[in-house]
């Protein structure tokens, strides 16, 4: 109420000023309107879109990668060296054979190369390892049960050398002999099958806000000594201005086709339970649990693992039980049986 009698009174003295000003002479000019004093408000910015990486190595890509992984079991026989296209996976997994040798099951997504190869056949841990990145399996036969368990993964699709519907995308040829010498058209075969769906992330992987647990939590090392039989041992040795693990096999650095040394951005450790399947070994994954350690960035740590079941990915954790976050990159994971060995230095 006041305020209003205030207003009214406004008014009225303005209106009486009026009248005595007519009366008085010339009006005075009224005063122009003052330009307006308000701001345009500035726009909020859209927030930043988030980076698009590559679910098996955690690198950033421009797009997300609508193609399935292409998995080959890869001989890691002497005579076999050296293989097609391992510089170019995502992730490897080498695993105990018969004769105390090793093989990998080797996975590509990122970058698919025209041939991989040497392929071989399938052993009892396979559809574990296979399981969780569904994609397309590669291998050139093998026993019979252990074709049919890798078959009865419903993740995964089995391409089998000589099983009639894949043959169109095998070959034999390169310098190797028999049985050394399967090779796999390999970025035909995902080109032509890109309705399978692509892989999920397998690991965690570092990003600006976050460091790889081995440099976050870890120490430093250089070398890494691993043995998964009297015969066969591994090296692998740290580049301390790349930060990459440089591979060796028997004291020799483990060539590409190209005649360059593999290597990895993070080196996974697990020490593995090995039982004998007939006269295959057999790494026990599902349903079981270990130690090892994790290398990445010239820096270690000691992890755990573990793998509930077939479809699910290898689970590491560091020594507070959270998910071991690697360096972007290629992995390769060493399945170390515990009658063998593995030290950092």
């Amino acid at each position: 109420m006041r305020a209003s009698r205030a207003i009214r009174t406004v008014a009225i003295l303005m209106v009486a000023g009026g009248l005595l000003t007519a009366c008085g002479g010339d009006p005075e000019p009224s005063a122009s309107p003052s330009p307006s004093t308000s701001e345009t408000p500035t726009p909020t910015p859209s927030p930043e879109p988030e980076p698009i990486t590559a679910p098996l190595t955690g690198i950033e890509v421009d797009a997300e990668i609508q193609l399935p992984a292409i998995l080959a079991k890869i001989d890691d026989h002497p005579d076999a060296r050296p293989q097609f296209g391992l510089e170019t996976t995502d992730i490897v997994y080498e695993e105990l054979v018969e004769g105390g040798l090793t093989r990998y099951v080797a996975v590509w997504h990122s970058n698919v190369p025209q041939q991989i190869g040497p392929v071989r056949s399938i052993r009892p841990m396979d559809p574990g390892i296979a399981g969780p990145f569904g994609g397309m399996m590669a291998f050139s036969g093998g026993q019979p049960h252990f074709v049919a368990a890798m078959q009865a993964v419903s993740t995964s699709t089995s391409v089998i050398h000589g099983g009639g519907t894949y043959d169109a995308y095998y070959s034999r040829g390169g310098p190797h002999a028999a049985p050394h010498n399967v090779i796999l058209q390999a970025a035909q075969l995902q080109a032509d099958n890109a309705q399978i769906a692509p892989p999920q992330p397998q690991f965690a992987y570092a990003d600006d806000e976050a460091s790889p647990t081995s440099q976050a939590a870890g120490g430093p090392a250089s070398q890494l000594s691993l043995a998964f039989s009297q015969s066969q041992s591994r090296q692998w040795g740290c580049d301390a201005s790349s930060g990459r693990w440089a591979r060796g096999q028997q004291g020799v650095a483990d060539l590409d086709a190209s005649g360059n040394q593999l290597s990895a951005a993070n080196v996974v450790v697990l020490r593995v339970q090995v039982i004998p399947n007939g006269d295959i070994p057999q790494t026990m994954l599902e349903g079981y649990y270990g130690d090892g350690f994790v290398a990445s960035g010239c820096s270690w740590v000691p992890v755990t693992w573990s793998k509930p079941d077939i479809a699910t990915p290898i689970q590491i954790l560091d020594a507070s039980g959270q998910p071991v976050v690697l360096t972007p990159g290629n992995t390769w994971v060493e399945l170390v049986p515990n009658e063998g060995s593995a030290t950092v230095s």
